[in-house]
């Protein structure tokens, strides 16, 4: 600003290399009121200024307004360029029109910017974060000279999309190509390994990384840290681990993570005492995994110190952490916390009473469950097939049949009966409140039988002192209506 009123001072507010250095700057500083002044009071405003307030709107993430500037632009007969079109793209692409991504992509055709590198990787990641890969594929192959950019543009699209097939087949075109990987395609290709659970190719990016130079890069190491530790290979975790220089709260969390899902929760606790005395101030994700190592342990002390301290850093409203708190405490039988914790979340949402409900079943406490899921739909909160599951345990403790037949019209009005889980935790309640008759019905009516449903029937009759009427002699089964 002080610049700018020496601009004006000076006389120099009419330059046009002066204003559209101002507008660039206002829209890099997000002072965009500032930048759409200096816009509209400009007698001649070029596409300089029009492509720097596009470009910071888009960056920023006023993706509208881009688009609201760029119909401005464009009604002024002013033509777009190979660096405003990336933005508008851009724009595009976050807000999902790809109705206008289509005509903005004729105008790059018409006025010869399709063969722009930059403009065309803006189209292909607009095309395939919109969900069309056919026609993202046919622009990647369309571009000349593809450089690792271009690679990386629709090798993270299929990432961020779980096409791990297509990431995997991708990358080794990009190295059969001669085109060097940089340490972006690395950790996204770790990734790529991660959600494979493909520890085997992972190993060969990390020797790759390593030769190329790229092992000392913070986020391949993070990316190969969280890989390791998710598929189980915790050794190679913390040896990866051990060798990152400043670790940073996404390395703590990943070893953490990991040790947590693989229930070596000593150990992760071990971690998170570390982080703390290493002056790394933990996030939400990684008290989460303390709080699923402390219900693990059942160590309800320190889960109460980790809820205190969550109080003092203002998380303890966050719903996401309520659960974990709701979870910890259930497991530690501390359901009165549990409840306290669930009454005073701000807001309740399915998964927060699936974990009350479920906290007081396995607490044996089934009444409470069975009280709490009719509080839970008659506040009209909806059900999921985990809830269902859940509560018909509690009503086959309770052999309470005509709440099981409530429940089992309740699954039909919404279309769960097609759920096996749903259908294997009614023919078990039925089987254990003695109605062998509705559990044989509800099998029947199933669309798909497998060895688990069968095998919960079959024991529904052994319950109630009676023998499948389809067993055999040689104590085989049939899968038979």
């Amino acid at each position: 600003m002080e610049i700018h009123a020496h601009v004006i001072k000076f006389g120099f507010s009419q330059d046009p290399k002066i204003r559209n250095y101002l507008v660039n700057l206002y829209s890099k500083c997000q002072l965009f009121g500032y930048a759409r002044k200096l816009l509209d009071i400009s007698t001649e405003p070029d596409l300089v200024s029009w492509s720097a307030l596009i470009s910071g709107y888009s960056q920023n993430g006023f993706c509208q307004e881009a688009i609201l500037a760029y119909y401005e632009m464009h009604l002024l007969g002013i033509k777009c360029n190979e660096f405003a079109f990336p933005s508008v793209l851009k724009a595009c692409t976050v807000t999902k029109d790809l109705v206008l991504g289509k005509q903005v992509h004729g105008i790059v055709v018409v006025t010869g910017f399709d063969n722009d590198e930059f403009v065309a990787n803006s189209l292909v990641i607009l095309y395939a974060k919109c969900g069309g890969f056919g026609d993202a594929r046919r622009l990647f192959d369309a571009i000349p000279d593809r450089s690792v950019v271009s690679w990386n543009a629709l090798f993270s699209c299929y990432v961020h999309s779980d096409m791990h097939g297509e990431a995997v087949s991708l990358f080794h075109g990009m190295v059969l190509s001669g085109t060097r990987p940089n340490e972006f395609s690395l950790s996204s290709m770790i990734n790529v390994c991660t959600g494979l659970e493909d520890s085997v190719q992972g190993r060969k990016i990390h020797m790759y990384l390593i030769k190329l130079g790229y092992d000392s890069d913070p986020f391949s190491a993070n990316a190969l840290v969280d890989m390791y530790a998710k598929v189980g290979i915790l050794e190679d975790a913390s040896s990866v681990f051990d060798e990152i220089a400043k670790p940073d709260v996404v390395s703590w969390n990943a070893i953490i993570a990991g040790c947590v899902l693989h229930e070596y929760h000593h150990r992760a606790l071990d971690l998170f005492r570390g982080m703390n005395k290493s002056g790394m101030c933990p996030n939400m994700f990684t008290l989460s995994s303390a709080l699923k190592a402390c219900a693990g342990m059942a160590l309800r002390e320190l889960g109460r110190q980790l809820h205190s301290s969550l109080i003092k850093m203002d998380m303890g409203s966050d719903s996401f952490l309520g659960v974990g708190l709701i979870d910890m405490y259930s497991k530690c039988n501390s359901m009165d916390d549990a409840r306290l914790v669930f009454k005073l979340m701000p807001e309740r949402d399915m998964i927060a009473w699936n974990a009350v409900i479920s906290g007081h079943s396995q607490n044996e406490e089934d009444e409470e469950a069975a009280s709490l899921f009719l509080l839970m739909h008659t506040e009209g909160i909806g059900f999921n097939q985990t809830t269902l599951s859940t509560v018909l345990k509690s009503i086959a403790a309770l052999q309470a049949s005509y709440i099981c037949k409530q429940i089992h019209a309740l699954s039909l009005k919404s279309g769960f009966e097609l759920d096996n889980y749903v259908v294997n935790s009614l023919i078990d309640t039925y089987g254990k409140c003695g109605h062998v008759e509705d559990a044989t019905r509800v099998f029947k009516e199933s669309p798909v039988v497998d060895l688990v449903l069968f095998t919960s029937l079959v024991t529904a009759y052994a319950q109630n002192g009676q023998v499948y009427p389809h067993m055999n002699k040689g104590n085989k089964f049939m899968f038979t209506s």
